[in-house]
């Protein structure tokens, strides 16, 4: 079974209609958790779930819904449940983020090139499973990881990213693990929504601080 649900916030809905719940169906037994940033990956990603043989919770960030137009191959395709995807290859951070935060860090990206630092986005696309390897692999490479999240602080995805960088890759960082997040509290009403939404400015401070450690 694939059940399907838009989350997120970012286009002043009502507050309980803008909360990121991907941490609390990623934590259930049994439960596959997968979230796209692409019309591409959300194809790819949808017919994976649909073939599976386990429940898939299939999560699509409402904010870019009607945000880009890209080409999708009229073809079946799937994309691998628990695989990320390395989006652009850098050498002195890496940056970890998923469905309508893929953008915003993109946008940061702009910034911290124009500072001489490169960064190497993932797309995690899958929360659960959760692709350890590639994560890994790369703070291997760039001896640092920063990871943006919708969602709220404590107990998300990014404490459990930094855990497996700390049991898979912790000899190898120059700097401590660092996470762009959500507040612990509701998603405000739309007047004070920017507040609580992550921005380029916000990820690229994060950056800059975590590379100059």
């Amino acid at each position: 079974m694939v059940i399907r649900m838009p989350y997120g916030g970012g286009i002043n809905a009502l507050e309980h209609h803008s909360e990121s719940m991907e941490t609390l169906f990623g934590h259930i037994p049994g439960l596959k958790v997968v979230i796209p940033s692409t019309p591409h990956d959300a194809k790819g990603l949808l017919i994976a779930a649909i073939e599976s043989n386990d429940t898939v919770i299939y999560m699509e960030p409402k904010r870019i819904y009607r945000a880009i137009k890209q080409e999708v191959p009229e073809e079946k395709f799937k994309i691998p449940l628990g695989k990320a995807q390395v989006i652009s290859p850098g050498t002195d951070l890496t940056v970890v983020a998923y469905g309508a935060m893929i953008r915003e860090v993109q946008k940061a990206m702009v910034l911290a090139k124009e500072a001489g630092i490169s960064v190497e986005l993932i797309d995690l696309r899958s929360i659960y499973p959760i692709d350890r390897d590639t994560l890994a692999a790369s703070v291997k490479k760039t001896g640092r990881i920063l990871t943006v999240t919708e969602g709220p602080r404590s107990f998300g995805v990014a404490s459990e990213i930094t855990q497996i960088i700390n049991e898979d890759a912790f000899l190898y960082l120059e700097a401590p693990p660092k996470r762009v997040t959500g507040f612990d509290t509701i998603v405000p009403l739309p007047k004070g929504e920017h507040h609580y939404m992550q921005s380029a400015e916000k990820i690229f401070y994060e950056m800059e601080k975590t590379v100059k450690y």
